[in-house]
């Protein structure tokens, strides 16, 4: 091989890096200075901010409390109402005779609206909030609280309800349930 087509075969050899080179010549100029413009209002806008961190609160120290509450009376316990017979005071609701249907209401929810006399013996008529009259008389019970009928005149139905106090034990309130005003009218 002579001398001059060496020279040209070089030369062809150098010729197909030329592309290669201004290729990457020219990415060299898209990978300069990117988001200039961002990184020079953050420059620009975060001149003279300090941090500042604030310290952690001061932990305080709890004194555990010992739960102590294991040896008293559960107060939803049905062995609460068998303790309640044998209380000092002597009163307790009778559990065991049959509900009557007026004890499945609040005595606020009950009105009477009249009366009803048969020769001496004197029925109130109760509305319940299922829409229906029922007759009372003296021995029947009515209301949530174990609430006896004691007394029956013209204008109010008198009760003795046995209610349980602050301390756990039974007690006997009277409650009266009077003649509904509309009624009297």
């Amino acid at each position: 091989m002579s001398a001059s087509q060496q020279i040209l075969r070089e030369a062809c050899g150098m010729a197909r890096w030329i592309p290669v080179a201004m290729f990457a010549v020219l990415l060299t100029g898209c990978f300069g200075e990117e988001h200039g413009d961002l990184k020079e209002w953050m420059a620009q806008n975060s001149e003279g901010l300090r941090g500042k961190i604030e310290p952690a609160p001061e932990v305080k120290i709890v004194e555990p409390v010992v739960y102590e509450a294991f040896s008293l009376l559960d107060p939803f316990n049905a062995a609460k109402m068998e303790l309640a017979k044998k209380s000092s005071s002597g009163i307790a609701p009778n559990t065991n005779r049959p509900k009557e249907v007026l004890e499945n209401y609040d005595l606020e929810k009950l009105r009477m609206v009249g009366i009803l006399q048969q020769g001496k013996q004197i029925q109130a008529l109760i509305s319940a909030p299922d829409r229906n009259l029922y007759r009372v008389k003296v021995g029947n019970y009515m209301g949530q609280n174990f609430g006896m009928v004691v007394a029956i005149s013209e204008t109010e139905v008198k009760l003795k309800e046995i209610v349980e106090d602050s301390g756990g034990d039974w007690i006997e309130r009277e409650t009266i349930l009077t003649l509904d005003e509309a009624e009297q009218n």
